[in-house]
């Protein structure tokens, strides 16, 4: 059942997240995690044609990778390889240099993963980051993340009409502090 799979993902998320913070908050990073699944559970309410067990895990782990000391073997072992290779293919390569380069190799490897549901969390994680941004961000930076949510939305085009449309409205909010 999905709670158990929520409970479960959310417990193990909230204890490898435990010290970390949403960026310019001080709101625990669960706020983040619960917002992507929330937005994925909408998703499949709009649109029942992919599966939710497996999206919402990847959502709520979405990040445990690339923010914590987890492996993708920690997570093949909690929750099974699809989840593991789904979180995976979200996490940047931190061998490469720039934020481009690891944003259009996230981007490839989402487009090239045996299943959707990395990229309908992928358009999701970005839903839920086209807040207002932290005021310490540079108008440059507010720019540049702007232009990635473009080019999300546009690679990951068709994945999901629902979350697309609805990031194409977040990307037109978000240009009130450009």
């Amino acid at each position: 059942m999905i709670q158990e799979v929520y409970q479960k993902a959310m417990k193990f998320a909230g204890e490898a997240h435990k010290d970390q913070k949403v960026p310019g908050t001080n709101a625990n990073y669960l706020l983040h995690i619960s917002n992507v699944a929330m937005e994925v559970i909408m998703a499949y309410q709009a649109e029942p044609n992919f599966d939710l067990e497996l999206a919402v895990q990847i959502a709520i782990l979405h990040d445990s990778i690339e923010d914590t000391d987890l492996t993708t073997d920690d997570l093949a072992a909690q929750f099974g390889e699809d989840v593991a290779i789904g979180v995976q293919v979200l996490t940047k390569d931190p061998t490469l240099e720039s934020k481009s380069a690891k944003m259009k190799d996230s981007l490839n490897r989402i487009r090239n993963c045996p299943f959707e549901e990395s990229a309908i969390v992928k358009l999701a994680d970005r839903i839920t980051n086209l807040q207002e941004p932290p005021a310490n961000w540079s108008v440059e930076k507010r720019k540049n993340y702007l232009m990635e949510a473009e080019m999300i939305n546009t690679e990951l085009a068709e994945t999901n009409h629902f979350l697309n449309n609805r990031l194409a409205s977040k990307i037109k909010d978000y240009s009130q502090w450009i």
